[in-house]
């Protein structure tokens, strides 16, 4: 596959004006006194399906041959993925299958079989209905659209920096959730290619840290994945993003799930919004490396607001606790 270029990110824009509206950068006062530094929040929880994933569906299906529109395509998700291929696929008249873990998110299912795709459960991980996927689109012909290495998703997702920057040029951090990296790499091309200087920082949990431990390693690796965060639940690290990662990524962090948990109720706290656990985890990033971050001015990509009730009660009970105690 060709590498995604910055080209290939303002071609994507082109392709997603008709269809997307811009995301809002909002800074909140009582979030820059939290953590002393000027923070912009990126909304990716106002898109449409209420994430990022959104972007890079529309600009691949956008694209796609007649002869693959018509046989349709299969992906796996654990939820925001499978939305954005759902919407996408919806929007061009495409048939789409999904396949979830047996145990994914059940509003993010729900929304997914409500934009018209064929939902399929199988396995107890993201990995293993990505290997079932696979299995199908070989056995039956459907285009497979794998949900990190893909440039036209890359390029896609790759332009929320671009508007982060057009918004914000000043920007010197910008911290960014990492599951199968899309988001990431996207933000390390277009910060390479606008002002190299500005430092990109990975955030993922460290219950499934098969990317971080690829970053670190400079291998593609295997890890665990028992985090509650869907948004960066992968056990098995990436080619494509991974290369874009080890070239543009400045530092890399994993969170634990209490941290993850609790900047999900601070993001209800000091910016007024709903953040899932992926979405929140820049938020968690920022906070541990508050003071590097001292007078700087960040931007944090809220990469989605698709939080269950389970796992909005779970952050506020324990979040409670933690002042109780």
């Amino acid at each position: 596959m060709q590498p995604v270029t910055f080209n290939d990110v303002l071609h994507a824009k082109r392709r997603l004006q008709p269809h997307l509206a811009r995301t809002p950068l909002h800074s909140y006062p009582a979030l820059n006194a939290f953590l002393g530094a000027q923070v912009h929040i990126k909304h990716e929880n106002y898109q449409p399906v209420g994430a990022f994933k959104v972007r890079g569906g529309i600009n691949y299906l956008s694209q796609l041959p007649e002869e693959a529109r018509e046989r349709g395509v299969i992906t796996a998700s654990t939820g925001n993925h499978g939305q954005s291929i759902a919407y996408a696929a919806r929007l061009f008249g495409v048939p789409a299958r999904i396949v979830v873990p047996e145990r994914a998110n059940p509003g993010k299912v729900a929304a997914i079989a409500g934009m018209g795709a064929q939902i399929i459960a199988h396995g107890a991980t993201f990995d293993d209905a990505r290997l079932h996927c696979e299995a199908l689109a070989q056995s039956e012909g459907y285009r497979y659209v794998h949900s990190a290495n893909e440039p036209l998703l890359i390029a896609g997702v790759a332009t929320e920096t671009l508007e982060m920057l057009e918004d914000a040029p000043d920007l010197e951090v910008i911290i960014v959730p990492i599951g199968g990296g899309s988001g990431g790499a996207g933000a390390c091309i277009v910060a390479q290619a606008v002002n190299p200087a500005i430092q990109v920082i990975g955030v993922q949990a460290a219950a499934a840290p098969a990317a971080y431990e690829s970053w670190r390693t400079r291998t593609i690796a295997q890890a665990a994945n028992q985090t509650f965060a869907e948004g960066l639940a992968t056990g098995l690290g990436f080619a494509m993003t991974q290369q874009i990662l080890w070239e543009g990524l400045h530092n890399f962090i994993v969170l634990e799930e209490q941290e993850i948990l609790q900047a999900m109720v601070w993001m209800i706290e000091y910016a007024h919004t709903l953040a899932e656990g992926a979405g929140a985890s820049a938020l968690a990033g920022a906070y541990r490396l508050r003071e590097q971050l001292q007078g700087k001015k960040v931007g944090l990509i809220c990469s989605g607001g698709n939080t269950s009730l389970a796992h909005l009660e779970r952050a506020l009970s324990e979040s409670h606790s933690n002042k109780q105690n």
